[in-house]
């Protein structure tokens, strides 16, 4: 019997042997390879044996909507250890194709492992089962997006307005509205109006009652006649979908649930302009407006100057139009004109004025007059050609040269009569005849103290360089106190990711569970697959630390493990963080 026994004995720890021996296993797996844009991909990460330093890939193709979630099975079967880890992600495609899931790395043993990248392919939107009690089901007839186009056929550069509505169901609540992909408005012009201070208002979609909101408006001038396209919106929204469960109160469940929704495409028959009665000088102005042109001053003197001012006020497309130039004499100077816009947009289009203003300067005496100037455009109301005309403007140049003296004194100079230079006493006075120069006094590096200093600075540096390299050497050689450093370096490193992730409790205390299993492994040379709470406990006891300071050590890593099935704010999340920080400090000064 005693023989039975100690053959027993003999093949448990044999079996262990081989449990603690086998191979090594981290793998990626998805829960399809295949999916609609408007469905979610649950991405998981399994290993046989425990690890650190875990690093997913970069999800740049998707959004992540859930996750890290962590999940560690122990199981023993006839005497066999089982051991399982596995970090989930959810993920929300960003738009159809075929992309990669690249590897994800893990140091298990010392040794890094890295999964196998995997090709997930994305396609348009699949239909959703209709289950009434899908929360998923719920949330796509609870929840729409609506583009409301104010006018689907209009004339070339005439404003149109799109809003968009989000409709939700009284029953839904929304925690976050990510906008994935923005409508970019080829060939309109565009203008995108602020609508941060829009609230909440009830209204009534298909007959049912629904809360909604102006998400976004937008002012578009087509560009192009025929048929334009208006691209769709896409919005992921965080969602809370009544079950029909309740809690103990008899209040109602929630779940959780993330969907897409988009606003559709919108096609728009853009009418040319119509080409009877159409002027000549017609530069594509569309609206109504008002047209003027004035001058600052009308009397002046030669070489003064006058600002002519040409200005379009009214509601259309202002920015998209060029103003008419104006025809002046020779004799008045005209410079390039500065432009000036004041135009505001609303959903009833650009409102405000444009205005050229033109630098004239006369050069001789004289009357000059400047002529009309007329601007058409297209008038909205009416469907007909408008053309708007100034008045003439008559600029009085009371005091110059006339204009008749510059072409004779040309001529008597061509004749050779020439002005007499009148001599002076003083006409060469500003031309000096004594200076105050001062010789140049010239610097020589040669045998300077800075000469010498940077002649002997090598050889100084030779014995600093030799004791650098000793103290390196010695460092190189303290195994236990590069693996402590190394410790310490990794418990800063995941306490400042802890720190970054207050308020997100997963990540939070994923990070400080980390930092507080790299300070053990390299304080009382233990692996993490050794770390029981008991081992933890005798061992710091072992180093003299007090039975507080363990006590509180054991009760953080409790708090780790638990943290993640319950709630807990931001305030507790950053109490946790200083206590662990001032444990490990204890423990520093403490253990011998």
């Amino acid at each position: 019997m005693q023989v039975i026994k100690h053959i027993y004995i003999l093949l448990i720890v044999f079996a262990t042997s081989l449990a603690s021996g086998q191979s090594v296993e981290f793998v990626m797996k998805t829960s399809k390879q295949k999916l609609g844009i408007n469905e979610r991909l649950r991405v998981d990460f399994e290993m046989n044996q425990d690890g650190d330093n875990f690093n997913p890939p970069d999800f740049s193709n998707f959004t992540v909507v859930g996750g890290p979630n962590q999940s560690v099975s122990n199981s023993w079967v006839n005497g066999v250890r089982t051991y399982k880890k596995t970090y989930s992600y959810f993920l929300a495609p960003k738009q159809r194709g075929t992309f990669t899931i690249s590897q994800a790395s893990i140091v298990i043993q010392g040794n890094v492992y890295k999964t196998t990248p995997k090709k997930i392919q994305v396609t348009a939107a699949v239909d959703i089962p209709k289950d009434p009690n899908d929360p998923k089901y719920l949330a796509s007839e609870g929840v729409h997006l609506v583009a409301e186009v104010a006018k689907a056929n209009p004339y070339l550069n005439e404003a149109i307005t799109v809003v968009y509505k989000l409709y939700i169901s009284p029953t839904i609540g929304v925690d976050g509205i990510n906008e994935i992909d923005s409508p970019r408005y080829n060939d309109f012009w565009s203008q995108v109006i602020n609508t941060q201070n829009e609230k909440v208002q009830n209204g009534t979609y298909n007959g049912e009652n629904y809360r909604f909101l102006v998400y976004k408006k937008a002012v578009l001038y087509p560009q192009k006649t025929g048929e334009l396209e208006i691209e769709p919106l896409s919005l992921d929204l965080s969602l809370r979908v009544p079950t029909n469960r309740r809690d103990i109160f008899g209040s109602v469940l929630m779940s959780r649930v993330n969907r897409t929704i988009s606003a559709g495409r919108k096609t728009i028959k853009v009418k040319p302009l119509p080409e009877e009665g159409k002027p000549q000088d017609f530069t594509g102005a569309v609206g109504s407006f008002e047209f003027n042109v004035s001058a600052s001053k009308t009397e002046l003197d030669a070489t003064e100057s006058l600002q002519l001012k040409i200005a379009v006020k009214g509601n259309g497309n202002l920015k998209l139009f060029k103003l008419p130039k104006v025809s002046l004499p020779s004799s008045l100077e005209v410079y390039e004109p500065e432009h000036n816009e004041d135009v505001r947009t609303s959903l009833s289009g650009m409102q405000g004025s444009i205005s050229d203003s033109y630098t004239v300067v006369p050069q001789y005496k004289g009357k000059y007059p400047i002529p009309s100037v007329s601007f058409s455009y297209f008038d909205i109301n009416s469907k007909s050609y408008k053309r708007l005309s100034s008045e003439e403007i008559l600029i009085n140049v009371m005091n110059g040269p006339a204009s008749h003296s510059a072409s004779s004194n040309n001529q008597s100079t061509k004749n050779g009569n020439k002005q007499a230079v009148v001599q002076s006493g003083d006409h060469f006075a500003f031309i000096k005849t004594k200076s105050d120069f001062s010789a140049i006094k010239q610097d020589y590096f040669f045998k300077t103290n800075t000469f010498w200093t940077l002649l002997l600075l090598p050889f100084l540096a030779i014995p600093l360089a030799i004791l650098i390299r000793n103290k390196k050497a010695d460092r190189d050689a303290d195994v236990e106190g590069n693996k402590i450093r190394k410790a310490n370096k990794l418990v800063k490193k995941y306490l400042s990711n802890a720190k970054k992730s207050l308020g997100q409790k997963e990540a939070f205390y994923i990070a400080l569970e980390k930092a507080l299993h790299n300070y053990l492994k390299a304080k009382l040379h233990i692996e993490t697959s050794d770390m029981s709470k008991d081992r933890i406990s005798d061992l710091l006891k072992d180093k003299n630390v007090e039975l507080t300071v363990v006590n509180d050590f054991i009760s953080i890593i409790e708090r780790c493990e638990l943290a993640r099935y319950t709630p807990i704010d931001i305030a507790t999340m950053q109490e946790d963080f200083d206590k662990a920080g001032a444990t490990i400090s204890l423990i520093d000064k403490q253990a011998r």
